[in-house]
């Protein structure tokens, strides 16, 4: 046959194997193995291909074949292809550009080297037991996969668990995800993660859905249902040879749904519990967990009761002779198990009965059955003492019927004996029964438990099956046949839905298609489950008498040793007591004994109706219930149509009790509720989870070819691909299509400025490329490939580029040598220029060398002359200097002589006269002493003498108390008057409104008339006498008031005299007390005492006096304020200091865990704080701004203050305001904090302190002066209300509304408590100086406490408005952060497309991202201008801006660590960029320490931008990116996306960094720890020295508040400063 006649498919499947290519070869050890092909020889009838090992260079290939057998097998026996390095490592086999058997092994052991253990293909995920501990079921994880399309992530359970959830959301259908595999392979902890995925993942897009806060709060059904995994593990799972923790029984779980996606409710059925392994355990194996749990957790009473002793001592614990797992604690788990059964509803009573049956059934296996021929059992025979006194049935009829047996006919019943043999078989039999019955009872309780009862809830549901996979051991017995049977309906199920989602491709994108051949197993299910199939021929022989296990082989062998069953049934030569099925996967032979027994699992009736009468209540409900359990499931399982619709279920279990005829047995009931699974399977829509076991010894990160190629084989993947490649297995869309091969055509049809077609594009480059028709075909949105095409295809790309490469190499090597040509000959030309420059320059400088000699030398000489005339002047001049000195110093010698003879002969003269003048002037002083001495003697007595006379005082005592009297008439006098004046001022006020109101109704009145009656005069005449009135009236009132404040002025100057006479009195008061110390006579001393009485009394009538006039109740009053005022109930200040035993001192508040509700948050609780202030609106639906000009800083007026200070005493004008209550209420509250307009942040300028307007100066003045004059009661309800009003406020605003106002109040929070602060000091200093001076302070303790609690509802208001700011900003800043910092590319140069296209123009644009870098710059920016403008602390600034650039950090990195297919190194350098500009703004606004918080996303760039080549390049790479953990640096190498003209990153690099990741090491986390949105940390900063600012805006109009403010400022001037603290 000549080449020409070889199929051009043939020749060009043989031309892609060029020198080179890489194909593979079967091995013996590593199942395949790589090589690459070194020659090639086709001629006209042979090819001749020879390879070299990879592995082993001097190892060879060869590949020979006859083209025509190349051409009848169509090219089958040609080495399967490698793919590319870059491919090897792609995370969904169907993507492979060369889809083979060794290829997918490959894949999935590169992926399993470097920690992966998961891989998509297709529908179906792979997923590798690791056998050590991963980080990647952390809630965080949960939390990232939550919302995400399959395919954004990497590959993972939850991804599958995802597209379940969103698939039953989006077409309201039932769910089913299937984990397969074999034991050991971890299908129990796949579908346990994936249970808590539906539990914990937090779905925020769906309306109704409950949203969950960090994965963390569940609901009680949510709890229930991940409750069941530890009880269903502790009586259902068990230790293998394979698996520690192996499930020995399939279940299928649902999880319910309601309309809004919550689960509420969940169901479970149980298949074919492994009952043989209660009575018998191999080697190394376990019985199930709950026996050791029971053994090792009872408490010590509990054992006694139940006789409970080692698992050593019990013959169904100790027979495997293992009986610990390594790193499981038997105590702990049994705990777990109590705490799981009680959330599920089952009492603690039941509990301790459950496992006294457990008990019982161990003590069973130790009942001891003797004797030869007839079994023999003692009567007290110990365990069957204990196991009847727990079962609470009679020993004797046990023991009886264990050793006997009853055989009934119609005409008598006749009892034999039986043999040891048979007595331990019946024995076992009960105890399955009694286990079995239990698991199907503690099963049906979980559902009654779990399950929603009311009807119409449950809308949808999601089944997670768990069901064992393969089974092949060295003996197979009845339990692996069901197992094996159970998969291969599973199987035929998948490659049917394979086979459907095949085919609804093809038709959905209306393409030619022709039938796809698969294997179908349908003979093979047949055989098992027909009508006379290999189940019922079992449940045949088993209702015979005399059916045995050889009779059942024997029909076997008659049956199916047929040629329609040569293919799926054989009988082993060497064993007449086996069979063998050919399954999907592999042959398994059978061994029959054991079959029969298995299949009846009968037990006599007689054991079977004692266990029902039993005196254990719990024991005969429990049966009972399991009973009718299995009677349900038998019918539903009989009728499979309306059981897949209700989809009830329940546990497989045995019919009643009752003829033998009619028990079903194991195999039939299974049969059933297999059948009914599928048709539930068949109604739902199924994902796939395969499960794959990597080595057989259960070792770390092992990877063992052979056994996992079974696996992929028996779990039917390589089936699926297998049915791909039959049709066509690569699909491309039309863009990544041409995107990955426009380079086979020429430009003119892919030039972006020519806008082309895209299809078109792509059918010229199919046209040019492949000839054959056959081999592709173009859908509506996609090409679809044969198998083989895209290897022919990327040979073709691959030889273009490299004539391309060629081309662009020779052009830039001439462009290269050219440009070197003439940068040479242009040196060249320069060096000849700079020489030339060189040489003349030389000359030029020795010619000014020359003159510049000469004219040095002239100046030389010229100096060295001047030089030495000047030696020579100096000399002269020198020798004058000392000829004078030598005359000068003579001269003055003999001038300081004389002086010095002048000078003592004046001190000499000068003391004579002074000695002479002291002498007389002492004797003069000494008798003018001694004569005054003389008179002050003589006065001295009669001052004593006046002293000791009574009358005297008497007199001045009687003058002192009638002018007191006088003085108290006067002023009461005065008082009468004054309120005489006020009821004939309240007259004329009265009157005077009612003249106004007469003058608004003839003013309005009059205007009418004007425009009705223009010429009437009457009115006219009539509106000016009321003119006139108006007048009048208002110089009557003026006058009064001026009457008022004179007599005003006159009380006040009584008071000042009535002040002088108490200090008279104080004076009178010390003078008795010298009298009684000086007097020696006993007889004065009662005169003494009755003056003392007199002058108490005149001190209580002017205390009296003084006091009538003012209002009751200061700080030194003598009677203790509460500071609780009765009003406010108890519940609203349950967290005063006093009250909540918490200390107000601290100066911090943080944090939820500090975060206390004040009584601030508590509205309407007391009718206390005054109720004229409920109807304030403190929910604004807008900021108000002021205008700049408004905010000027200015001083008081100083017209008022003028007037303030004329008035007299400002201090009574304080008290009348302050006792306004109500008004003054109303004024801070509407005026200072609901109305207030705030002065808006300015951009260009910080405003000067003096222009903000900060109301905590002017609220912290008034409380001041309230508890200067005692008001503390009412003190305390206006700082609430304040507080209350202020906290209402700033939580009416949400998003960026709060940005102002939150951080204004804030600020206005902290001055307000600095002055609190401030005021308690100097109030304390004064009360300190009082008591220093004997002035007692009453009443101090009350204040400290009401300063105490002040202090600390103030420091929860900071934290709330913080908390309440902070969370608003965070939600706001954590929908920008990832867009801005991670999505947007401001760095121009290095623009990455998502998908590296080269031609972009072509395609649809790149979205642009929501936000850009610059917004969220100026969003901090509109953060930090206002926190500067209005003064927050800088502790403060620093807080904030610390929360918000750490929840940047924290989102943006676990963002860019979870991104496949994204990370390069040009964005990279954007995302560097990003944070430079970011970190430069925070250094430019003095928080440079913040940027920390950026460290990780910092290195975490850094890292994509380092070389990833060698070993070396690794080293540097976790040196530099120290902070990062190996976990974080794996998954960000793992996730590099790797343009066309970089290098993949080697496996043997990716292997190395995987290496380094220690599953031990709690450090080594994948993501940071989120930042939650509604909490944060908070310090409040220490209190400041306020400087207060009296000044109020006249746009406020608070006339009140502004007169307080004049007031204050006069009070605080030193000559009406008065001390409120003394007596």
């Amino acid at each position: 046959m000549a080449t020409a006649e070889i199929s051009p498919h043939i020749l060009q499947a043989i031309e892609v194997y060029s020198k080179g290519t890489k194909a593979w070869f079967e091995d013996e050890n590593e199942a395949w193995v790589s090589a690459e092909v070194i020659s090639k020889e086709v001629t006209d009838t042979d090819v001749k291909i020879i390879f070299q090992n990879d592995e082993q260079s001097e190892r060879e290939h060869v590949f020979e074949s006859k083209l025509r057998l190349l051409e009848k097998n169509n090219g089958a026996t040609l080495p399967p292809l490698r793919n590319p390095p870059r491919l090897e490592n792609i995370d969904d086999l169907t993507n492979l550009s060369h889809l083979n058997e060794p290829s997918v092994l490959n894949t999935i052991r590169i992926r399993y080297a470097q920690r992966n253990i998961y891989t998509y293909s297709g529908i179906v995920l792979i997923a590798a037991n690791p056998f050590d501990r991963v980080p990647l079921y952390e809630p965080d994880i949960i939390q990232q996969y939550s919302g995400r399309r399959r395919g954004e992530l990497e590959p993972h359970l939850f991804a599958i668990a995802e597209d379940a959830y969103r698939c039953m959301i989006r077409e309201k259908t039932n769910q089913t995800i299937v984990v397969s595999g074999e034991s050991g392979a971890g299908k129990t902890v796949s579908a346990k993660y994936i249970m808590r995925y539906f539990a914990t993942a937090d779905d925020k897009e769906s309306v109704g859905k409950i949203t969950k806060e960090g994965g963390g709060g569940m609901t009680e059904v949510e709890e229930q249902i991940l409750a069941t995994n530890p009880i269903m593990e502790a009586f259902g799972n068990a230790k293998t040879t394979r698996n520690d923790n192996s499930s020995r029984f399939g279940k299928y779980i649902e999880i319910q749904f309601d309309k809004s996606c919550n689960i509420v409710g969940a169901k479970i059925r149980t298949y074919l519990l492994e009952r043989s392994r209660l009575i018998f355990q191999p080697e190394t194996e376990r019985n199930y967990h709950i026996f050791y749990q029971l053994c090792s957790g009872a408490p010590i009473n509990e054992r006694k009761e139940l006789d409970l002793k080692d698992w050593t001592k019990f013959h169904y614990l100790n027979q495997s002779g293992t009986g610990v797992i390594p790193g499981v604690d038997d105590v702990e788990e049994f705990e777990l198990t109590q705490r799981s059964l009680s959330m599920v509803g089952i009492a603690v009573q039941t509990q301790w009965q459950i496992f006294r049956l457990l008990a019982a059934l161990l003590h069973i296996g130790n009942i001891e059955i003797g004797g030869r021929n007839d079994a023999t059992l003692a009567s007290d025979e110990p365990s069957l003492v204990t196991a009847t006194s727990l079962l609470g049935i009679k020993p004797l009829d046990f023991k009886k019927w264990l050793t006997r047996r009853q055989i009934i006919t119609r005409s008598e019943s006749i009892v034999t004996n039986l043999n040891p043999t048979q007595a331990n078989i019946v024995k076992d039999s009960v105890a399955k029964y009694i286990y079995a019955s239990l698991f199907d009872w503690l099963v049906d309780v979980v559902n009654r438990s779990l399950s929603c009862q009311e009807e119409g809830v449950v809308s949808t549901f999601i089944g997670v099956l768990d069901i064992y996979g393969f089974e092949h051991f060295k003996k197979n017995s009845f339990e692996q046949f069901c197992i094996n049977y159970a998969n291969e309906k599973l199987q035929q199920q998948f490659n049917q839905h394979v086979f459907k989602l095949e085919q609804e491709e093809y038709v959905k994108e209306k393409i030619d298609w022709k039938f796809i051949e698969f294997s179908d197993n349908q003979r093979c299910i047949e055989m098992i489950e027909a009508k006379l199939g290999i189940l019922s021929l079992l449940d045949e022989e088993s209702r015979l008498p005399s059916g045995s296990d050889q009779g059942f082989c024997d029909k076997l062998y008659n049956n199916f040793t047929t040629p329609t069953y040569k293919n799926y049934f054989k009988k082993p030569r060497f064993s007449n007591k086996a069979f063998t099925v050919v399954h999907y996967a592999h042959e398994v032979e059978y061994d029959a004994e054991g079959f029969m027994d298995k299949n009846k699992d009968t037990v006599p009736d007689e054991i079977l109706t004692m266990l029902q009468h039993s005196d254990s209540q719990f024991l005969v409900d429990m049966l009972h219930t399991a009973t009718e359990a299995a009677n349900a499931s038998a019918q539903s399982n009989q009728n499979p149509a309306p059981a897949a619709a209700s989809t009830k279920p329940g546990p497989m279990k045995r019919g009643p009790v009752g003829g033998a005829n009619k028990k079903p047995t194991l195999g039939s009931i299974f049969k059933l509720s297999l059948i009914s699974l599928m048709d539930t399977i068949g109604q739902t829509n199924v994902h796939y989870i395969r499960c794959i076991k990597p080595n057989e010894a259960k070792v770390a990160w092992v990877f063992d070819a052979n056994m996992v190629l079974a696996q992929l084989r028996a779990c039917g993947v390589l089936e699926t691909i297998r049915i791909s490649c039959a049709g066509y297995p690569s699909r491309w869309t039309f863009d990544d299509f041409a995107d990955r091969y426009y380079a086979l055509v020429n430009s003119k049809y892919w030039d972006p400025h020519l806008n082309p077609d895209l299809h078109q594009l792509c059918s010229t480059i199919l046209d040019k490329a492949i000839q054959d028709k056959d081999k592709y075909q173009v859908g509506l949105t996609k090409i679809f490939f044969r198998a083989g095409q895209l290897a022919y295809l990327e040979k073709l790309r691959a030889d273009r580029w490299n004539e391309c490469t060629v081309l662009l190499q020779k052009n830039m090597r001439r462009f290269i040598t050219r440009i070197r040509y003439v940068r040479m000959k242009e040196l060249a030309l320069r060096l000849q220029q700079v020489a030339r420059k060189k040489v003349a320059q030389r000359n030029m400088e020795l010619i000014r060398q020359n003159n510049a000699a000469v004219v040095i030398q002239a100046h030389v000489r010229g100096y060295l002359a001047r030089q030495k005339q000047k030696r020579t002047l100096a000399f002269v001049i020198s020798l004058q200097a000392a000829s004078k000195r030598l005359l000068a110093r003579r001269y003055f010698a003999h001038f300081r002589e004389n002086h010095a003879a002048t000078q003592i002969q004046r001190l000499v003269r000068g003391w004579a006269v002074r000695k002479r003048i002291h002498g007389e002037r002492k004797f003069i002083t000494s008798i003018q002493a001694n004569i005054r001495r003389r008179q002050a003697k003589k006065h001295l007595q009669q001052l004593r003498a006046e002293a000791k006379s009574a009358s005297h005082l008497q007199q001045v005592s009687y003058k002192l108390e009638s002018k007191v009297v006088e003085l108290t008439q006067h002023l009461t006098l005065h008082k009468d008057e004054k309120e005489q004046l006020k009821v004939k001022t309240t007259q004329l006020e009265a009157q005077v409104q009612s003249w106004i109101d007469k003058y608004n109704k003839m003013e309005s009145k009059s205007k009418s008339l004007e425009i009705s009656l223009a010429e009437a005069t009457e009115t006219k005449m009539e509106y000016q006498k009321l003119q006139q009135a108006y007048g009048e009236l208002e110089e009557t009132y003026q006058v009064s008031q001026a009457d008022l404040k004179q007599r005003d002025d006159t009380i006040q100057q009584l008071k000042d005299e009535i002040e002088k006479q108490k200090n008279e009195m104080a004076q009178l008061k010390l003078r008795p007390a010298r009298i009684q110390t000086d007097s020696n006579s006993a007889s004065h001393n009662n005169d003494v005492a009755e003056l003392k009485n007199q002058i108490a009394a005149l001190k209580t009538q002017l205390s009296q006096s003084l006091k009538a006039p003012k209002r009751q109740g200061s700080i030194n009053s003598p009677y203790p304020r509460n500071l609780s005022p009765s009003s406010r109930g108890g519940a609203g200040r349950g967290l005063s200091p006093e009250r909540g035993g918490r200390s107000p001192s601290t100066p911090g508040v943080g944090g939820a865990a500090h975060r206390m509700q004040s009584p601030l948050s508590l509205a309407g609780q007391s009718s206390g704080i005054n109720n004229q202030h409920s109807d304030f609106t403190t929910s604004p639906s807008k900021l108000v701004y002021a205008e700049p000009e408004q905010m000027r800083p200015m001083s008081l007026d100083h017209k008022h203050l003028q007037a303030v200070e004329a008035e007299g005493n400002p201090e009574e004008a304080v008290r009348t305001i302050l006792q306004d209550e109500g008004l003054l209420d109303e004024e801070i509250l509407n005026g200072l904090i609901v109305n207030l307009k705030i002065l808006p942040p300015n951009s260009q300028q910080l405003p000067a302190h003096q222009e903000v307007v900060f109301p905590a100066h002017n609220i912290g003045l008034c409380i001041t002066q309230m508890w200067r004059y005692g008001y503390l009661a009412e003190s305390e309800r206006v700082l609430f209300t304040v507080m209350d009003t202020i906290q209402k406020y700033c939580l009416g605003f949400s998003g960026e509304d709060t940005i102002v106002p939150c951080a204004y109040w804030l600020s206005n929070a902290h001055e307000l408590l600095s002055l609190v602060c401030s005021t308690e000091q100097e109030l304390e200093r004064e009360m300190n100086f009082n008591s220093m001076n004997g002035r007692r302070a009453v009443g101090w303790h009350d204040f400290e406490k009401l300063v105490a609690t002040v202090k600390y509802e103030l420091q929860c208001l900071e934290d709330n408005i913080y908390h309440h700011w902070l969370t608003e900003l965070k939600k706001r800043l954590n929908k920008m952060a990832v867009p801005a910092l991670i999505e947007y590319q401001s760095l121009p140069g290095f623009i990455a497309t998502d998908n590296s296209r080269f031609f972009g123009k072509i395609l649809a644009g790149s979205n642009q991202p929501a936000f850009t870098m610059d917004e969220l710059l100026n969003f901090l920016n509109r953060i930090y201008r206002a926190m500067k403008c209005y003064y927050v602390s800088f502790s403060v600034i620093e807080q904030v801006l610390t929360e918000l650039l750490k929840l940047i950090g924290v989102s943006t990195f676990n963002d860019l660590v979870m991104r496949r297919n994204y990370n390069s190194w040009k964005r990279a350098m954007q995302i560097q960029y990003n944070i430079t500009r970011l970190e430069e703004w925070c250094k430019s606004h003095e928080v440079a320490d913040a940027t920390l918080q950026l460290e990780h996303l910092m290195q975490a760039a850094k890292l994509l931008q380092l070389k990833k080549v060698t070993q070396q390049d690794i080293t540097t790479i976790y040196d530099v990116c120290w902070l990062l953990a190996p976990t974080q640096v794996q998954k960000l190498l793992q996730n590099y996306y790797v343009a066309d003209y970089e290098d993949p990153i080697s496996n043997d690099i990716l292997g190395a960094v995987a290496s380094r990741v220690s599953s031990g090491d709690t450090n080594d986390i994948l993501l940071l720890d989120n930042v939650s949105l509604d909490d944060s940390p908070y310090e409040v900063p220490e209190p400041e020295t306020v400087v207060t600012n009296n000044y109020l805006p006249a746009f406020l109009q608070l006339q009140r508040l502004q007169r307080l403010m004049s007031l204050m400022t006069v009070i605080q001037r030193p000559a009406y400063r008065k001390d409120s603290m003394e007596v």
